[in-house]
């Protein structure tokens, strides 16, 4: 089982908006039974909360189940149970390295899988409210990163 996990500052807008498409995707593929799906925030202040009025409405909008989804804060054990664990910016990324103390752990960003990305960090729909430019940028890089993952884990 490959084990993703995606991670922004609250989790209620851009990762649990990530984990949605991914599973999503994951699912038409198939692919459930092997690769798991979750996502978490640095910070504490949404915990048990589900995602953002603003995330769900766009999840709706693109027929993609978000049911059960609750805000979490993302712990040290997590770096060591999930093979993929997805920043979407780098003040996550930052705080995720330390929160790894400096060891080497497969962290990316978010958008190191837009294809045509000059852009690094996925901007926060909590502050910007543009959740449809933001459900843009995760749905392709959700694609690629899929499919990075089944071409590196040969999933078939």
């Amino acid at each position: 089982m490959v084990r993703v996990l995606f991670v922004c500052l609250g989790n209620i807008c851009r990762s649990p908006m990530a984990e949605a498409v991914f599973k999503h995707k994951v699912n038409q593929r198939g692919l459930e039974n092997k690769i798991q799906v979750d996502s978490a925030g640095t910070g504490d202040w949404h915990i048990g909360n589900p995602p953002h009025a603003g995330t769900r409405a766009i999840l709706d909008e693109n027929d993609v189940d978000y049911i059960g989804l609750k805000a979490r804060q993302v712990i040290e054990d997590d770096l060591n149970e999930f093979d993929y664990i997805i920043a979407m910016d780098e003040k996550n990324l930052n705080d995720l390295k330390l929160l790894a103390n400096n060891k080497e752990k497969k962290i990316y960003r978010m958008l190191e899988f837009l294809p045509s990305g000059d852009i690094m960090n996925v901007p926060d729909p909590y502050f910007t409210g543009n959740f449809e430019e933001v459900y843009e940028m995760i749905e392709v890089s959700c694609e690629q990163l899929l499919y990075t993952i089944i071409r590196e884990k040969n999933i078939t």
